[in-house]
């Protein structure tokens, strides 16, 4: 009697716009017309998709879709709310166990590279301590408050710089949330932020196939520009209107999602629709460099066109 067929989950990877979405889907129904195959649920790895109402901006597949292919890690909490690395990793973890006890088979999609290293990897993450957290925050809004925001923060680093030196020299001194997280997880739990870092550094055996799409340069910045005009077509402006009108508004997590805080600036009334356009534009280029950058150094990666995604992701799932 033969043994029954084994099947590998599969992460897809890349940049922002590069085609992950659609090439997991097209996994998803490849499955769905091959006898004997599992059913595929897709696992959504982007840290602003769990929000709900952040629909347009981080391009969550439409209603019709989901009805047909069932996604995890989407809608999970109002955008008013935090969402941590370590809520995404529990509630990932918990996902694909769900999928893997109705015998379906999951494939990771997105861009979020920390995230997913979280979920395949099984990082050790730092807590949270919001106090120490919020009179970090309450001494730099005061600061702005007074006209010298700028200084107070670079005070932030330069004391970040005494107790983690190599935390510091990782961090933008002008990058006030992950200032404040580094210090926040330093004076709480009494360890260096970068401690937590080294993990970061190696790449163990994963029970996870990773693909990922290669992408030009020039053809992936005229996918991002293409895609930010249909996000503003589709009504991305009234999205973050609706947003931020709501009960709690956007948490200070969800408020920096690209797309989301350039057109916050110019709904308060600081930058023109056509400069929030230019700086959306600007940043999601920056993004998707760092995405490759990220993702380039894990050798576990299996890199392929975007035309070869679908059969490389099958065949290292084990379907050929």
């Amino acid at each position: 009697m033969s043994e029954p067929r084994r099947w590998r989950a599969v992460a897809i990877v890349g940049p922002t716009a590069s085609g992950k979405s659609d090439a997991a889907l097209s996994v998803a129904r490849r499955f769905a017309s091959s006898p004997g195959a599992p059913v595929v649920e897709l696992v959504s790895v982007d840290s602003m998709a769990v929000y709900r109402g952040m629909d347009i901006g981080t391009d969550k597949p439409p209603a019709e879709v989901r009805r047909q292919v069932r996604y995890h890690m989407l809608d999970l909490v109002p955008a008013s709310e935090e969402f941590s690395v370590a809520r995404f990793q529990r509630a990932a973890t918990a996902a694909l166990a769900d999928i893997g006890q109705r015998g379906s088979l999951p494939v990771l999609v997105g861009g979020t590279g920390l995230h997913l290293r979280a979920v395949v990897d099984g990082l050790a993450l730092p807590g949270r301590y919001p106090a120490v957290a919020a009179e970090l925050d309450a001494s730099l809004d005061d600061a702005e408050c007074q006209g010298h925001g700028t200084a107070a923060l670079a005070g932030l680093h330069a004391r970040l710089a005494e107790l983690d030196p190599v935390a510091a020299g990782r961090i933008a001194p002008s990058n006030r949330r992950r200032i404040v997280r580094a210090l926040e997880v330093t004076l709480g739990s009494g360890r260096p932020f970068s401690t937590y870092g080294p993990g970061l550094e190696r790449y163990p055996p994963t029970p996870v196939a990773m693909v990922g799409i290669t992408t030009d340069g020039a053809e992936l910045e005229r996918r991002i520009e293409e895609r930010v005009g249909a996000h503003l077509s589709a009504g991305f402006l009234g999205e973050v209107e609706g947003l931020l009108a709501a009960p709690g508004g956007l948490s200070r997590t969800a408020r920096q999602a690209v797309g989301y805080r350039e057109l916050l600036a110019h709904i308060e009334g600081e930058v023109s629709l056509d400069e929030a356009v230019g700086e959306i534009i600007r940043r999601t280029r920056t993004l998707a460099k760092r995405q490759r950058a990220w993702f380039g150094r894990d050798p576990r990666i299996v890199w392929v066109d975007r035309a070869d995604v679908v059969d490389a992701a099958l065949e290292m799932s084990g379907a050929k």
